[in-house]
């Protein structure tokens, strides 16, 4: 009897690991530090978070709606349900008490919430001309090729940090960049990014990449030793140099902006989701119609 018990014991153990091994490091961080004020929420009034329940999750939503966006609340709650799985809790994120307060703060936020700006190709130009002026050789040359490839990988952040020097291969067209893990990409299948060489040797992603590797010497490991948060602090510092306000741009801006500085010069929804890996078509219609807003303007038609 005490054998099964272990054995059983060890297989809730075991079947905990396959759990989190289904997510990707990152997700898996992301999930943490939702839960983690979430508990702290709890701790500070009195309330269970682990197990948690319905009634608790609605009070904690309400108390976020009052100074968060709308998809903040949506992350934290996914988050939430997540941890509970991974500690063999089940959490009904469904119940009425959540899905229907939820539809109450949405109405009550109302208009759609601005997101961080995209960065276009005249802001990316702005940018890389002022790291070019940086004084340090290496910052110069490291943060030049981290701009030009996230943004012409449309890569995620953890993505971006997460290229090693094995992943890279340089060909005759340009480079191909193989992302072994992603956040849509849970079973680790991976998949490859193809950047082309651009006309402008200065602007240009695989020239920037060559030239770090060339003197970095890297010959093994991640090419870009930093965070994903310092990607993000990165791109606020030089768009402040830049004259931009640093305040509207984001880690994610360099991805935004691939995708809709694409679709501005035509690329298609299908092309534009072979590079940034959107399993679903919702997020890069979104850009689409952002970068057409003016493209297919009625008032294009008025001359005045």
């Amino acid at each position: 009897m005490n054998d099964l018990i272990t054995d059983v014991k060890n297989l809730e153990i075991e079947t905990l690991k396959n759990l989190r091994n289904s997510k990707a490091e990152n997700t898996l961080r992301a999930y943490q530090s939702d839960f983690k004020d979430f508990a702290g929420f709890c701790l500070k009034n009195g309330l269970n978070s682990m197990p948690s329940e319905p009634k608790i999750i609605a009070l904690y939503l309400t108390y976020l709606s009052g100074f968060s966006k709308f998809s903040t609340l949506k992350r934290r709650l996914a988050s939430i349900k997540v941890v509970h799985r991974l500690k063999g809790h089940y959490l009904d994120t469904k119940h009425p008490v959540i899905s229907e307060n939820l539809m109450g703060i949405k109405r009550k936020m109302g208009i759609k919430q601005t997101s961080k700006k995209p960065i276009l190709i005249n802001d990316l130009k702005l940018i890389i001309n002022v790291i070019n002026e940086d004084k340090n050789e290496f910052k110069k040359i490291h943060n030049k090729a981290l701009i030009l490839i996230g943004f012409a990988g449309g890569f995620r952040r953890s993505e971006l940090v997460s290229i090693e020097f094995e992943d890279v291969d340089f060909v005759d067209e340009g480079v191909k960049i193989i992302i072994k893990r992603s956040k849509t990409d849970q079973t680790g299948l991976g998949m490859t990014k193809a950047i082309p060489y651009f006309e402008n040797k200065f602007y240009c992603p695989v020239i920037s990449l060559k030239q770090l590797i060339d003197y970095s010497k890297i010959k093994n490991g991640r090419i870009f030793k930093i965070s994903d948060k310092t990607v993000a602090l990165t791109i606020k510092k030089y768009a402040l140099l830049a004259g931009l306000d640093n305040t509207k741009y984001a880690g994610h801006s360099l991805r935004s902006g691939f995708a809709t500085s694409t679709a501005e010069i035509g690329a298609d929804e299908r092309s534009i989701m072979a590079m940034t890996g959107h399993k679903t078509t919702q997020m890069v219609r979104r850009y689409i119609q952002e970068a057409n807003l003016f493209k297919n303007n009625a008032l294009n038609k008025i001359k005045i």
